[in-house]
C-alpha cells in the first residue's frame, strides 16, 4: 500500500491511518454509530479500538489497496476513504464515510476528487466505481456531482445490520475524466 500524505488546502488533509489513530478512529465511528449503522456492514464489527487497529494494519499490509486514510480537518479527524484495486484489471472502487458534523462541507467530493486523480494518475487504472445504497442520498451525490455513469443496480449486495441492501454502480473510465 502506499501511505499517503495529500493536503488538499490549508485545513484539509488526506493521510494514512496510523496504528496511534485507532482511538481517534473509532470515538468518531463509536458516537456515529446510528448515523453509519443502515449503510455500514463492518459498524457492528467494530466494537473497540482493537477492531479499528486490526482494520489499519490489515491496510497498510494490503499490496495493491490505498485503504485506511483519514481525512483531517484543522487536524480532528473527520472520516476515512479508500480505494480497493484490483490490479489484473486496473479497476479501482472507492468507499467513504464522514462523521455527522462534518457532512455539507464537500470533504468527501474534494478527497474523492483526489483519489480518483490518484488512481487515473499514478496508479494507471482504466475504470474507478464506486457504489452506494439507493436511499443513501449524499453518498450517491459524490459520484453525480464527479460525472459518474450510472450504470445498474446490483439487488441485495450489501449485508448491513438493517439486512441486505441494494447498490447502485456509478464509473468512470479513464478516458472520460476530465484532464485525461
Amino acid at each position: 500500500m502506499s501511505l499517503i500524505d495529500w493536503p488538499l488546502d490549508e485545513h484539509v488533509v488526506i493521510r494514512a491511518l496510523t496504528h496511534d489513530d485507532a482511538p481517534t478512529v473509532f470515538a468518531l465511528i463509536d458516537v456515529n454509530r446510528e448515523h453509519l449503522r443502515p449503510w455500514m456492514p463492518w459498524e457492528p464489527m467494530t466494537k473497540s479500538p482493537a477492531d479499528t487497529r486490526a482494520f489499519i494494519e490489515r491496510s497498510r499490509e494490503a499490496e495493491h489497496d490505498v485503504e485506511g486514510n483519514g481525512i483531517w480537518v484543522d487536524g480532528v479527524f473527520a472520516g476515512s476513504i479508500g480505494m480497493r484495486i484490483d490490479p489484473l484489471n486496473d479497476v479501482g472502487e472507492i468507499g467513504y464515510w464522514l462523521g455527522s458534523a462534518f457532512e455539507g462541507r464537500g470533504l468527501i467530493t474534494r478527497s474523492a476528487r483526489r483519489l480518483i486523480e490518484h488512481g487515473f494518475g499514478e496508479r494507471g487504472l482504466n475504470r474507478i466505481e464506486i457504489k452506494a445504497a439507493p436511499t443513501n442520498s449524499r453518498s450517491r451525490a459524490v459520484p453525480e456531482r464527479l460525472g459518474f455513469r450510472r450504470e445498474a443496480v446490483l439487488r441485495e449486495a450489501s449485508r448491513t445490520i438493517g439486512g441486505y441492501l441494494d447498490l447502485v454502480v456509478y464509473s468512470m473510465l479513464a478516458r472520460e475524466w476530465p484532464g485525461a
